[in-house]
């Protein structure tokens, strides 16, 4: 497929650096949870693998309810946070725009792996929490290899 990857990390760097070491993982957390808004739309856009799509979109969640359950936000980093992610989202949203929906899945299974990165890059700050970070790690690649399977015979079909 003839698509540019993004470096999701250089893409939202503005962002993700606006907040503390801290509140980081938090603020993956709510990524995460954009991330599967994005899977719910293409389940509508490619019906014949809605339950699959479906799967990613829950995983996402699912990251994003460990996330925020390892990192608790305090008041204040839940405010900042709730104040960069829109900017975040649309940022992140923008990535895709340009490509049909195969194409933008295309994009997110490279995504997936890139936050697989993310999770292990935060076992230097957070090593109590090594094994829930492999975890996350583990269940984004999930979501790249259903992807990475699915789409090719889609690529084929359009």
């Amino acid at each position: 497929m003839n698509v540019e990857i993004p470096n999701f990390g250089d893409l939202l760097r503005e962002h993700l650096s606006a907040v503390p070491m801290e509140a980081y993982g938090y603020l993956l957390s709510e990524l995460e949870r954009t991330a599967a808004d994005r899977y719910r739309g293409w389940a509508d856009e490619v019906p014949e693998h809605r339950d699959g799509i479906l799967a990613c979109a829950a995983r996402e969640d699912e990251i994003a309810d460990r996330a925020a359950a390892m990192f608790p936000p305090t008041d204040e980093h839940r405010a900042l946070v709730a104040s960069i992610i829109p900017r975040a989202k649309e940022t992140y949203y923008s990535a895709f725009e340009p490509y049909t929906p195969i194409e933008q899945m295309y994009i997110q299974s490279k995504a997936e792996r890139q936050g697989a990165n993310a999770w292990q890059n935060l076992k230097a700050a957070f090593p109590d929490k090594s094994d829930e970070l492999d975890q996350l790690s583990e269940i984004e690649i999930g979501s790249a290899d259903y992807l990475d399977e699915l789409l090719p015979g889609l690529a084929q079909a359009s």
